[in-house]
């Protein structure tokens, strides 16, 4: 089975009740549970964490421990933060395709 070309590459093995984190990702609305990573959110709502800088690709993040610097996303105030290691925070405006969904 293929999955859709817009489909999230992450999937939640086991459902959980309680408060959401509502944020945004290219100003599309998206939800994070608490504890998630900025990664495993992106994950959950997008195929692709960024496109790729060098060919027609996207990323979707390599080492998942901060040390191969292929996560990098930039947020809109401003910061540039590592999506493996930065907690998403409730309101976090996420600026990855300027607004184009991949």
């Amino acid at each position: 089975m293929t999955a859709a070309p817009n489909a999230p590459l992450f999937h939640r093995l086991v459902d959980r009740s309680g408060p959401t984190i509502p944020f945004t990702i290219d100003g599309v609305p998206a939800v994070a549970q608490p504890g998630d990573l900025l990664m495993t959110a992106i994950l959950l709502n997008r195929p692709a964490l960024r496109p790729f800088e060098f060919a027609d690709a996207h990323r979707a993040g390599f080492c998942f421990m901060a040390a191969c610097q292929d996560c990098w996303v930039n947020l809109a105030d401003g910061r540039r933060v590592r999506a493996c290691t930065t907690p998403v925070e409730n309101g976090m405006a996420v600026v990855i395709d300027g607004g184009a969904r991949v």
